[in-house]
């Protein structure tokens, strides 16, 4: 028997990768020389200062976008056809529910786009509604849900299809610190439970270093990966809030501001975001 390519393949793999923007006052370089190559299963997150090609990498991703030059792949298919077989859910900072449609409508919703049951929608709604912590909305609407539930309908929706990668970009940026650190544990156990790979944009430090098991740090633009950083805590599966007062998270942090900075010593207590 023969082992598919596509099931040993990285879950993401950008080789060379340049990215340019026609604009009316001239062209933009938003991109330049990326490699990255992110395992399945691991948590990745990109980070870097605002304007540095982070959510224009994840569109490359996502084939939202192509490439100037360059490749990207997702378990080792073009990213067009990766978005074809679904191999992958995103989200991003806003929810972008539908308001005429229930919570569990709103989850199902790739699900009817691709021909699914009505039956076996719903029932894939109610099972990725459990697992978020929601079955009891099923039934209610967006504009009835505080924004940390609406950005767990988001999170459930983009699982729909059970993808191998979930590409995510400031999904937790406009909630409060309390509710985006309760996000940020309850992302971890689903990707736990799930098995996905995850890319993540953030702004926030020690977001990343909470969630990821290695910290791509990203240069102005043109956007370079300057540093790859692995995280020297639990692994993620295992991790608890317990973390957020360990001093290894507050070392990572501190590596992660520094190489931010270009190596420049911030003084704890210092988040850049």
């Amino acid at each position: 028997m023969t082992t598919n390519d596509t099931d040993t393949a990285d879950a993401v793999t950008i080789s060379g990768v340049d990215k340019t923007f026609a604009t009316r006052t001239g062209e933009v370089h938003a991109l330049s020389a990326v490699d990255l190559a992110v395992a399945p299963g691991e948590f990745v997150s990109l980070i870097g200062p605002s304007g540095c090609g982070k959510s224009t990498l994840m569109r490359l991703m996502a084939d939202l976008d192509q490439p100037t030059s360059g490749s990207v792949s997702v378990f080792g298919k073009p990213a067009s056809r990766a978005r074809a077989d679904q191999d992958y859910g995103i989200a991003f900072q806003q929810a972008g529910l539908l308001p005429w449609r229930t919570v569990a409508e709103n989850v199902a919703l790739p699900l009817q786009l691709h021909g699914w049951s009505a039956r076996s929608r719903r029932a894939r709604a109610a099972e990725l509604l459990d697992m978020v912590g929601l079955a009891d909305f099923a039934g209610r609407h967006p504009d009835q849900l505080s924004g940390g539930m609406q950005q767990r309908v988001a999170i459930a929706r983009s699982l729909a299809e059970s993808p191998r990668l979930l590409l995510m970009d400031e999904p937790f940026g406009a909630l409060d610190e309390m509710t985006r650190e309760r996000m940020q544990s309850e992302l971890l156990r689903i990707c736990a439970e799930t098995g996905a790979a995850v890319v993540f944009v953030t702004h926030s430090i020690p977001e990343a270093v909470y969630l990821s098991d290695r910290v791509v740090v990203m240069s102005p633009r043109p956007g370079r990966i300057s540093e790859i950083i692995p995280m020297r805590l639990d692994d993620t599966s295992t991790r608890t809030d317990l973390l957020r007062e360990d001093e290894r998270y507050f070392d990572m942090i501190t590596v992660v501001r520094e190489s931010l900075h270009g190596g420049e010593v911030v003084a704890r207590g210092t988040e850049t975001r």
